[in-house]
């Protein structure tokens, strides 16, 4: 399937535009069965269909339009975090999310012309990926489906929209609408990822529990003839912007993301033409400065939140599920996170490695990383956008306490970047649920995600890693309980003798699993599924059986 490319008009991007072939379902007199059948093809979707062909799992993904990224948007997502860098490591496109992208660690937070608060991710970052790189989400979706068409293991239909589903005893039916005509498909497992508009969570009639902001925004992407510095600038008060808030950021081909906030009653039309977007951008960078537009358009956030991430034989990611402000990046990254956390349980359970139940802890995890992301953000849109008197003066005094004081800096609320949700314990997670870094571990090439490629069978693997000796008595034990689990492999950090594959490590993996444990058991997500004292195999294999989910 070889796209064509087409020039966006409104955007100056040349974008792929895949073809729409005839699905051979539309031949068949009954509803042909596949084992897990993904609805949308953005970020999460994308993804989850990635993940599981990395694994080995074959898929069909539905989604409804031709291209990547939305059509008429520029840049929509552009910042990318730490651990979903990670996850693309491991999908195989990190490599050239890193060419095209912006790498950045600097943030600066202005109010009128002083700086309050700065950091640098780099100076503490352990992982092997950089901790942040801008990239518009159409690129990231593009190496995505190139990467899936290289992997040949996912069935990927454009111009096929789902309609509606409806349960079956042991699985899931669902309506597709395509140019060609209109067909039917039965799948053991759904993931609906297809956006804010989910024909399936709507037939269900789902409540989303949708609040909608009255803060404003307008986005300007922008290309100056003289470069700026690569870093984030955020200012709380502009006084180019009549005192509101302003965001800077450079994305790739060499485009400025600029995100002016509006006035609460300001007309969306009006603030996006490309005339008013312009005076407001000199405003900003001066007259003399000379810079051309890419892309304007308005936005509005809003909040959302589903009750139960699964619903039957049916899971919902990315905004279908959860709805978040772009405050801190915490929206496509975690969806995202989302279809890593989904992905290696669902590969468990169809290759007859894990119960159903383990599935039942996506909800769990996930709906609770969702909460945490929608308080955090919710905090920043407050602060940015003072709902009362009283949240103004206290605004005023922190900003002016920042000035001066380091301890009134933290408090400065411009948006909390994305870091992995911690998960909290359930029937699978035991005095655990942390994610860890990708740490390098010594050797060329390798890190800790590495070892868990190395040592995945049928796809997917638990690693365990013994800090201590496990004592003479207990070593047939453990080498044969590795040999009886086929998703599980033992390593000794530090120690020799045993028999066992070793790792050096100069003490950054045991402080991030947990500094004091004998033994720490890994998901194949990089979450601590728990830890141990003193290793015995009895123990690992009771921590191994409750993180499968028996």
């Amino acid at each position: 399937m070889t796209p064509t490319k087409e020039i966006n008009t409104t955007t100056g991007y040349e974008l792929p535009s895949y073809p729409f072939q005839p699905p051979p379902d539309l031949q068949l007199e009954r509803p042909r069965r596949y084992r897990i059948a993904i609805v949308g093809g953005g970020l999460a979707g994308l993804t989850a269909a990635c993940d599981l062909a990395v694994r080995g799992i074959e898929t069909v993904l539905l989604d409804d339009d031709n291209t990547v990224g939305v059509r008429g948007a520029s840049s929509r997502g552009m910042v990318y975090a730490q651990k979903t860098l990670e996850i693309m490591e491991r999908l195989g496109i990190y490599r050239r999310i890193h060419q095209k992208g912006i790498t950045w660690s600097v943030g600066r937070t202005m109010t009128g012309g002083d700086e309050v608060y700065s950091f640098d991710r780099a100076s503490d970052n352990a992982s092997q990926q950089s901790a942040f790189i801008n990239l518009q989400q159409f690129y990231l979706e593009w190496y995505l489906v190139d990467r899936i068409t290289e992997l040949g293991k996912t069935d990927l239909r454009w111009n096929n929209k789902v309609t509606g589903a409806e349960h079956l005893d042991d699985g899931v039916r669902l309506s597709v609408e395509t140019p060609a005509g209109n067909y039917q498909l039965d799948a053991d497992w759904v993931i609906d990822a297809a956006g804010i508009h989910s024909a399936i969570r709507e037939g269900f009639g789902l409540d989303t529990h949708a609040a909608r902001s009255v803060d404003r925004w307008c986005i300007c992407d922008v290309r100056f003839k003289k470069p700026l510095p690569v870093e984030r600038w955020t200012w709380v008060e502009a006084p180019f912007n009549q005192n509101r808030a302003v965001w800077q950021h450079l994305m790739a081909d060499n485009v400025w993301r600029l995100d002016y906030q509006m006035d609460p009653d300001a007309d969306a039309a009006h603030v996006s033409q490309l005339d008013v977007a312009a005076e407001r951008v000199r405003a900003h960078v001066g007259a003399d400065t000379e810079f051309e537009m890419v892309w304007v358009g308005p936005w509005q956030y809003r909040t959302q939140l589903l009750d139960s991430f699964r619903l039957g034989r049916i899971f919902f990611a990315g905004d279908v599920a959860h709805v978040v402000s772009p405050f801190g990046a915490r929206g496509g990254n975690s969806g995202i996170q989302d279809a890593d956390n989904l992905s290696w349980k669902l590969a468990l359970v169809v290759n007859g490695q894990a119960p159903d139940a383990l599935l039942d802890s996506y909800h769990h995890e996930r709906h609770a990383a969702a909460v945490e992301n929608i308080k955090v953000t919710s905090r920043t849109s407050r602060f940015l956008a003072p709902t009362s008197l009283f949240e103004r003066i206290m605004r005023k005094a922190v900003l002016d306490l920042a000035r001066e004081y380091p301890f009134a800096r933290a408090l400065v609320n411009t948006g909390r970047l994305s870091v992995p949700n911690d998960y909290p314990d359930s029937p699978i997670v035991q005095n655990g649920g942390h994610s860890v870094p990708n740490l390098p571990m010594g050797l060329p090439d390798r890190t800790v995600s590495n070892l868990v490629e190395l040592s995945r069978s049928h796809g997917t693997a638990y690693l365990g890693i013994c800090f201590k000796h496990p004592g003479p008595d207990q070593l047939d034990a453990i080498r044969e309980l590795a040999s009886r689990y086929r998703c599980f492999a033992i390593y000794l950090c530090n120690v020799e003798g045993a028999g066992l594959p070793t790792l050096r490590d100069d003490g950054a993996l045991a402080r991030a699993v947990g500094a004091e444990c004998g033994f720490a058991l890994l998901r194949p997500d990089l979450h601590v599924a728990g830890s141990l004292q003193h290793v015995t195999a009895t123990q690992a294999e009771a921590l191994l059986k409750r993180a499968l989910g028996y």
